[in-house]
C-alpha cells in the first residue's frame, strides 16, 4: 500500500512539531487528522496545513 501525503508529512516530522499541535491549529482532532492523512488531501488543505507550520515556526 502506497503512503499518501508524503510532503505534508514529511514536512510535519521535519519541522518537529507533533502531529496533534498541527491539527489542534487545523481546528480537527488529532485522530480526524490522522484519517485524513490517509487520502490525498486537496492542495487547497495541504497549502492550509503548510502555512500553519510556518506560523508554528515563526513563533
Amino acid at each position: 500500500m502506497k503512503k499518501v501525503n508524503l510532503d505534508i508529512r514529511r514536512l510535519i516530522e521535519e519541522s518537529g512539531f507533533p502531529y496533534w499541535l498541527v491539527a489542534e491549529k487545523l481546528g480537527v482532532a488529532d485522530t480526524t487528522f490522522s484519517k485524513k492523512l490517509r487520502h490525498e488531501l486537496p492542495l487547497e488543505e495541504k497549502a492550509k496545513i503548510r502555512q500553519i507550520i510556518h506560523e508554528l515556526a515563526a513563533n
